[in-house]
């Protein structure tokens, strides 16, 4: 898929998607700016991240229409879904009975996205291409560091989520 094509039919999918899981997961709006914040850090800086790798020659991407030699529609998914989604449901998730939700979030949205850049590279399926043998342990860091990075922003600045005591039925 060309870069046109990712903006014109897959980002409004990714934005109606995302303001859809915010309507029916209510949050302060603190936590939902804060969140933004954290998952724009996270694009920046796995876009420029991209960018070092670039020039490093590390790995580059193979398709048309680049700016600057980087697909910037592309990076609206690490912005809304791995980084603000996730942000806010580690936030929603940490108290309570299913704290293991936010467990696996916290520690499978990194390596998923590892994951996802290696296997892609192994089958020749991805739209970047390594240039070193490098590029897999770098972009391993690139993945924990931007993904934690947003995450500590966020957390410095959303309180935790007081969660009410929740009632268990009586036996009768």
């Amino acid at each position: 898929m060309e870069i046109k094509a990712f903006f014109v039919l897959v980002a409004p999918f990714i934005l109606v998607f995302y303001l859809g899981v915010l309507l029916f997961m209510p949050s302060p709006k603190r936590a939902v700016l804060m969140s933004l914040l954290g998952g724009l850090v996270m694009g920046g800086f796995n876009l420029l991240f991209d960018l070092l790798a670039y020039y490093a020659h590390w790995w580059h991407y193979t398709l048309n229409d680049l700016i600057f030699h980087l697909p910037l529609p592309f990076y609206i998914t690490p912005v809304f879904i791995y980084g603000s989604l996730g942000y806010l449901l580690i936030w929603r998730f940490w108290r309570g009975r299913k704290h293991w939700i936010a467990l696996v979030l916290l520690i499978g949205i990194p390596i998923f996205g590892f994951v996802r850049d290696l296997i892609g590279w192994l089958t020749n399926s991805a739209y970047s291409t390594p240039d070193t043998p490098l590029a897999g342990p770098l972009d391993a860091l690139m993945w924990v560091a931007m993904f934690y990075l947003g995450y500590v922003l966020f957390k410095r600045f959303v309180p935790d989520r007081a969660v009410e005591h929740e009632q268990t039925p009586r036996a009768a």
